[in-house]
């Protein structure tokens, strides 16, 4: 017999620890290797974490709620084999929040030059005074109103004083029955008739109760619903949002992908839809107008270098995942095409990297796949502006000839371009747009394959 020692597994570059949801397997239980041994979150994503190897779990060294450092032991398992070195399981990284949206320590996070995704922004943030809160202690602290200032007064007894999970469930059964802070947002006060921060501090959230009457169903959100709603009321409540919309003609880029899709994926191995298209003519535009692929930092713009565009992907949950394509004006049609079929096929099968959810720079969420004609998407934190594309349709349009105005039937979608208004005016925000509709539009319909 030999003893296995499985480690917490190395999730990517930026993460450091994770924390353990709930073992899969109890001990004295047989595994089978890549089978499932327990769930783990991170800041980024949840995962599942597999067994190297063949044999019986025989000793776990935490428990449910604790947070562990990469390369740690977690659990031992015996095997049939001779006796080995530590075994790092490699993990199956789940749903994330949208690349998510930032949370309120978006500016700790951006003076470190950094996009992490929200929940890793607040668990930044609680280190501010010197103590770490992992992601589940922030998700009930979030949950039962406890603010940052609440939190700190909270006793720890885990290693360090740090708060674990029994010490906030503690704490929020000692409250006793005292209301929950939760929902509507208040006004920041102005201070010495000055407008707040642009980073929309002092800003409270109280809900008001929901009358309920006659016969419902209740469902619990899940952990990412849980998220998403999260950073989707703060990035309203950051950024004024503004919405410009424009009409493209795209009738020569659809005659070409129509002709030549099948070519395409004979020559290159994968299939060419119009979402690789559609970033192709934003990462062009991004770098005309270098002013929208920025992010704020106090009263500080900062304007990104490299184009890392998120592509928004709807989960078989419901839920939607940012996955980040790097360096996206690098790539040519084909290299555009393979990462985005890539990203959404891990996507829907969990198995996105945590790094690939994080450092994107601008958006673009294809809600044309729903069937919708436009929308007014919403901005992932800490970007500062997405654009939506929407269901390409057949319509009746005038052309300009030589022979004079003809009419036509002409294949045509909306764009839709959400921005943040503190560092994004309207002539921007629309000449931007415009020029995604311009490139969209003079896609050359001899284009080689």
């Amino acid at each position: 017999m030999a003893v296995v020692d499985l480690v917490m597994p190395k999730m990517g570059e930026s993460i450091m620890e994770a924390t353990i949801i709930s073992w899969s397997k109890g001990i004295g239980d047989k595994v089978e290797e890549e089978e499932t041994v327990l769930e783990i979150a991170t800041d980024k994503v949840d995962s599942e974490v597999p067994s190297p190897v063949e044999g019986r779990l025989v000793e776990t060294l935490y428990k449910d709620g604790d947070v562990v450092a990469v390369g740690t032991v977690i659990a031992r398992i015996e095997t049939e084999a001779a006796a080995s070195k530590p075994a790092p399981a490699t993990p199956t990284a789940g749903v994330a929040s949208q690349e998510n949206a930032s949370s309120r320590a978006a500016v700790t996070q951006l003076v470190a030059h950094t996009t992490a995704s929200p929940v890793a922004q607040v668990a930044l943030a609680s280190t501010q005074e010197g103590r770490f809160y992992s992601p589940l202690v922030m998700s009930i602290a979030r949950e039962e109103g406890i603010d940052q200032a609440e939190l700190s007064r909270v006793p720890g007894t885990g290693r360090e004083n740090r708060v674990t999970k029994k010490d906030i469930l503690a704490w929020v059964a000692q409250r006793g029955s005292q209301p929950a802070a939760q929902a509507v947002a208040t006004p920041p006060t102005r201070t010495n008739g000055q407008a707040p921060a642009a980073t929309g501090g002092g800003y409270s959230i109280q809900q008001k109760p929901v009358s309920i009457n006659g016969e419902y169903e209740i469902i619990e959100m899940d952990r990412m619903r849980k998220m998403i709603a999260e950073n989707m009321v703060y990035s309203k409540h950051i950024s004024p949002h503004v919405t410009s919309f424009v009409e493209a003609d795209v009738t020569n880029l659809v005659n070409w992908r129509e002709r030549n899709k099948g070519a395409f994926e004979k020559k290159y191995g994968t299939k060419i839809t119009y979402t690789p298209i559609f970033l192709e003519a934003v990462a062009k535009a991004l770098r005309d107008y270098p002013m929208v692929n920025i992010a704020v930092d106090g009263d500080k713009i900062l304007v990104r270098k490299d184009i890392n565009l998120g592509m928004a992907a709807a989960l078989p949950s419901g839920n939607l995942i940012v996955p980040v394509i790097r360096n996206a004006d690098r790539l040519n049609l084909q290299g555009l095409s393979a990462a985005v079929n890539d990203l959404t096929t891990r996507a829907r099968s969990n198995k996105l990297k945590p790094d690939e959810l994080a450092d994107g720079t601008y958006s673009v969420s294809n809600v044309g796949t729903f069937g919708n004609v436009m929308g007014t998407p919403i901005i992932p934190q800490p970007q500062c502006a997405i654009l939506a594309v929407g269901a390409i349709r057949k319509k009746p349009a005038v052309l300009e000839t030589e022979a004079g105005d003809v009419i036509a039937i002409r294949h045509m979608m909306f764009l839709s371009h959400s921005y943040d208004h503190r560092v994004i005016d309207g002539s921007l925000g629309g000449a931007f747009v415009r020029r995604v509709a311009d490139y969209l539009e003079a896609f050359d319909p001899k284009r080689e394959v």
